[in-house]
């Protein structure tokens, strides 16, 4: 696709909040004065953001990755050459981030049903992402694929992520036993210098590896190698992706509300949590933008969810995301966030043009509950769905707002991630939290080095085992 100006603007994301404000609300929507008397706060996130950009001791290097990636992407391409040339299985491991962002941009981008496709239909090998530890998925998954004909990306910046170290040894344990040598088989995602993946590499006598720098976290990991690398396999134009997000950071330089669209929904969601809204609903109209709502979650949660702020002060804020799919979730969900409490914001992703519109045959005539329908188009329908929709929750006092892509692609998702990740980053400054560390994820993460026994957790071992022989309450 060539970017033009004018094609930049046709395809640049809008975002309609509306539905939040006292317009079409009353008195449950936020008021313009109440948005005028956080502007300073909105002001100096911003200013937060802009000021810190790119500094990896503050966990921001993502910020830069739309930029500094040219020499990096050009080699990934290559390697995706080679990936899709030699092998008809290409396999993620990893978790968190490493896994959500990839099974995203696959879901978003390619064919829905990508591997039911014949080869010759397809861009690439078989997809799979394994982010879980689950043994019959384990297992299942090596029902479907050839280790010998897969090549499996290991996605660990430490090296020590026990999920995926554990996938990692259970296929190399098998590569081994069918006689293939391993090195040939894996491309590491890991840290520059440190770790065991590094370490491993070495032993192996030298693995094809991409870095994770220290300033990029999991979560903020995908237009990194972390997600170039899957796309690139897949047949995804992944500089346009880089430059769809260069185009938002571009239009998100202004401290302005009314022309910088990640700010404006960062001050929106920052009001409704300081009003009660205290779970965020993520609801796209189309398939492709599903997985949105997984990797969203993830970003979200982990970012915002803190006990203390920067000064230290006890604060326990955070937002509790909810992922919806329209229009599947009408018929479920949305009973709820009509007609139950008042603590939700939805935030709808619409398309203004879907890839086939495919039209709705004439039939039924003499039935007009179905009749109706023909010459119409399903595109027609589902957005007739999401528009009804917010009609709806906003005809009951429910905040809600729509961000809108013109069409799904590179350069669109491309600006939607970012603009998520702009908007999570002002959000975390407005509340005065470290936006980018993870206390509670790692509390969990050591509970389990204890339960399995890995040296140096002996004593909370011995806590954990008491804990379970107190237990009292077990029906």
């Amino acid at each position: 696709m060539r970017l033009t100006e004018e094609l930049k603007k046709s395809l640049t994301l809008h975002v309609d909040y509306t539905n939040m404000t006292d317009k079409y609300l009353g008195d449950k929507g936020i008021s313009q004065k109440e948005i005028e008397s956080h502007k300073k706060t909105a002001k100096e996130a911003h200013a937060y953001v802009a000021q810190n950009r790119g500094k990896d001791e503050l966990f921001m290097g993502w910020t830069e990755l739309p930029y500094n990636q040219d020499e990096i992407v050009n080699d990934i391409i290559q390697t995706a050459k080679n990936v899709r040339k030699k092998f008809e299985y290409f396999v993620v491991l990893g978790i968190g981030g490493s896994a959500l962002g990839p099974i995203m941009a696959f879901n978003a981008l390619c064919h829905l049903h990508y591997n039911d496709l014949p080869r010759s239909k397809r861009k690439g090998p078989k997809f799979y992402v394994e982010d879980n530890v689950d043994p019959v998925r384990m297992k299942e998954l090596l029902d479907v694929i050839d280790v010998k004909k897969t090549c499996f990306n290991v996605i660990s910046k430490s090296g020590a992520t026990s999920e995926t170290m554990t996938q990692y040894l259970i296929i190399a344990d098998l590569l081994k036993a069918a006689g293939e040598n391993v090195k040939d088989h894996v491309i590491f995602t890991t840290d520059a210098k440190r770790g065991n993946l590094v370490k491993i590499s070495a032993e192996l006598g030298g693995v094809k590896s991409y870095v994770l720098t220290d300033g990029v976290g999991g979560r903020f990991s995908q237009l990194s190698p972390v997600g170039l690398l899957p796309a690139a396999v897949l047949g995804i134009d992944i500089k346009l992706l880089l430059k769809g997000a260069a185009h938002m950071d571009k239009l998100c330089k202004s401290a302005d509300l009314k022309k910088n669209p990640a700010l404006i929904c960062a001050l929106l969601q920052f009001i409704g949590m300081k009003n009660g809204k205290n779970i965020g609903v993520l609801m796209p109209y189309s398939d492709n933008l599903k997985y949105v709502s997984d990797w969203y979650a993830q970003l979200w949660a982990e970012s915002l969810g803190k006990n203390v702020t920067l000064s230290g002060k006890p604060c326990n804020v955070g937002q509790t995301p909810v992922k919806a799919l329209g229009v599947t979730d009408q018929h479920s969900q949305v009973q709820l966030y009509t007609e139950g409490p008042y603590d939700k914001i939805v935030t709808f992703l619409s398309v203004e043009r879907y890839k086939e519109p495919f039209p709705i045959p004439h039939g039924c005539e003499d039935i007009p509950d179905v009749s109706f329908l023909g010459g119409h188009t399903m595109e027609e329908l589902i957005q007739a769905e999401n528009k009804a929709t917010a009609y709806a929750l906003t005809k009951a006092g429910r905040q809600n707002y729509t961000i809108t892509l013109p069409e799904v692609n590179e350069f669109t998702l491309g600006q939607l991630l970012f603009l998520f990740e702009l908007q999570t980053a002002y959000a975390g400054a407005m509340l005065n939290i470290d936006t980018f560390n993870q206390p509670g994820v790692e509390a969990g993460k050591k509970a389990t080095f204890a339960l399995l026994g890995k040296p140096g957790y002996a004593e909370q071992k011995k806590e954990l085992d008491n804990a379970a022989s107190d237990a009292e309450y077990i029906v």
